[in-house]
């Protein structure tokens, strides 16, 4: 029950080759294009990984060339370092050749109940702990945790929570079942499809399940970096229109990677004071902090909400559980995982629609200024405004920069933090950057 893929293999080939044979691999992203390198180089999340974690925490071993051509295997072995320091760090420590992942075994459909949630945005917050989360601790439970999770806030006071559970074809296929083909070019978007919920109220569908998997793909924002997302619509207003869906559906989504390369500067500027793209990862039981804060600084809707686990690993990581985490016993917390909930936020502010003025570098700084103060963390592929130092609070350095050491990668490959600092530099400046970090040792970072 192991897949050995190739860094550019996306998650559509993989799902498709799979989902036939009744398995795939434990955390599936929802988008056809997301590749297996950029998942484990940066921040893979799906809505299985409140069970399984990052799509990193579910790979058992890497192929790596090393800055001086050595091909090594990484895994819990005498490169176990190189192995634990590799997720996040965006290609700097050696160039991923392979990956060895674990498969699970599914079923052919997806039993989807959507239940939609109302009251302030911590009600929201708590509907959407409680749709995963049992308050008796009992996080391990199958009969009490769903396959997969996932929520959209759509607006201050109403949300709707879906969790599915994996179901046989001849269940789905009784008498008075509901099946939804979602994948279908003509079908509407699943975003709008799930906001039905807050009329209908609470219904179960079934999905084939490699259709529930990539059900935002149609609906993927087209500029910046791909995310499960409703941003289609900015870019094609007509897009979600029935007529638009019919006629010239089949041609959505076009590839993202056509559309980064034929954006121009002025085009990425733009989106960056104008736009957010965000994604913030956040302790489960500060995600009604979440949701007001970013109701206050930015007036983003919808959001989308999906929880992962943190592991406690042998080693500190990048991104880390709390310290003492599980002292608190919070609701979703394991012995061996703290629970978290990526926030996503993918839209035009409030105030930009409104037609007023909006500093997205600003709200940009001071996001990231919360998510420092609340012990969260802020995907690499974001617009970033992080100088050196905080980038360095935000994420623990130790075990990266002696891997950079150890295995040789400083001279050779830029850090981590210029590799992924974009904000309003231009591609001139970063690549400027790059090469002057290329030609002097790094320093240590500062260690929080």
């Amino acid at each position: 029950m192991i897949a050995k893929v190739e860094p550019p293999v996306n998650m559509g080939q993989i799902s498709r080759a799979t989902v036939p044979l009744n398995v795939s691999l434990a955390v599936v992203a929802e988008l056809d294009d997301l590749t297996v390198g950029g998942l484990i180089n940066g921040c893979g999340i799906a809505k299985s990984s409140h069970i399984y974690g990052l799509f990193a925490d579910t790979v058992v071993a890497y192929e790596v060339v090393l800055a001086d051509g050595r091909v090594v295997r990484a895994k819990d072995n005498e490169f176990s370092e190189l192995f634990y320091a590799i997720p996040w760090s965006q290609g700097t420590l050696g160039l991923l050749v392979s990956a060895e992942i674990k498969l699970i075994p599914i079923k052919e459909y997806m039993r989807l109940t959507y239940t939609p949630v109302k009251g302030s945005l911590k009600d929201l917050a708590q509907g959407y702990i409680d749709s995963f989360a049992p308050k008796d601790g009992d996080q391990d439970n199958p009969e009490k945790v769903p396959d997969f999770v996932e929520g959209m806030i759509y607006n201050p006071s109403e949300g709707v929570m879906m969790t599915g559970r994996y179901a046989s074809k001849e269940e789905a296929k009784k008498k008075g079942n509901v099946i939804n083909s979602c994948g279908w070019w003509f079908k509407p978007w699943f975003y709008q499809h799930a906001q039905t919920t807050l009329e209908r109220g609470e219904f179960v569908e079934y999905i084939p399940t490699r259709e529930y998997y990539h059900r935002h793909t149609r609906s993927l924002y087209l500029l910046g970096p791909p995310r499960p997302n409703w941003e289609g619509k900015l870019i094609i207003p007509l897009g979600d229109q029935a007529w638009f869906r019919f006629l010239l559906g089949w041609l959505m989504p076009p590839k993202v990677s056509l559309l980064k390369a034929t954006q121009g500067e002025a085009i990425r500027n733009y989106y960056h004071e104008n736009h957010v793209i965000q994604d913030m990862l956040v302790p489960l039981y500060k995600v009604g902090d979440a949701l007001e804060w970013v109701h206050r600084e930015m007036e983003v809707y919808p959001l989308w909400l999906c929880p992962h686990r943190l592991f406690r690993l042998p080693v500190k990581t990048m991104i880390y559980p709390e310290p003492g985490f599980e002292q608190h016993k919070r609701q979703g917390d394991t012995s061996y995982a703290q629970m978290f909930t990526d926030v996503g936020v993918y839209y035009a502010p409030g105030p930009i629609l409104r037609g007023e003025v909006f500093d997205g570098a600003e709200a940009v700084r001071k996001l990231e200024k919360w998510l420092i103060e609340n012990h969260g963390f802020q995907p690499q592929y974001t617009v970033s405004e992080l100088n050196e130092k905080d980038f360095w609070r935000m994420f623990d350095a130790s075990l990266y920069e002696k891997a950079r050491r150890k295995y040789g990668a400083i001279g050779t490959f830029t850090s981590v933090y210029y590799k992924s600092k974009k904000g309003r530099k231009s591609e001139k400046e970063v690549a400027e950057a790059e090469k002057e970090q290329a030609e002097v040792e790094t320093p240590d970072a500062e260690v929080e």
